[in-house]
């Protein structure tokens, strides 16, 4: 299991996480592309990463708009290293930010 960050751990880690934030115990972040195509494409190659941690988002999308959210179900739904690992890997992958 991934170790449950304290809450300055967290601040560090967002400190180099552009456009994140903590909302309760979750790292959360919008994602707004030129397109419906465009959020889509980002979903599917966000997916394989997520996939090969087999740490996986809670998210939504509507049209271009991709809301993330990030939280550890098997640590008591805290945030815990996997989910900054997957929100620095997105933001890799990301061309909108």
């Amino acid at each position: 299991m991934s170790k449950v960050l304290n809450p300055t751990e967290i601040e560090q880690a967002l400190a180099g996480l552009p456009g994140w934030a903590r909302e309760s115990d979750a790292l959360v972040k919008t994602y707004e592309f030129a397109s419906f195509r465009e959020a889509m494409s980002f979903m599917v190659r966000a997916g394989f990463e997520a996939e090969a941690m087999n740490h996986h988002p809670e998210w939504t999308n509507v049209y271009d708009t991709v809301a993330v959210r990030l939280t550890t179900h098997h640590a008591g739904n805290k945030i815990t290293a996997s989910d900054v690992e997957l929100a620095q890997r997105l933001q890799k992958i990301s061309w909108v930010g």
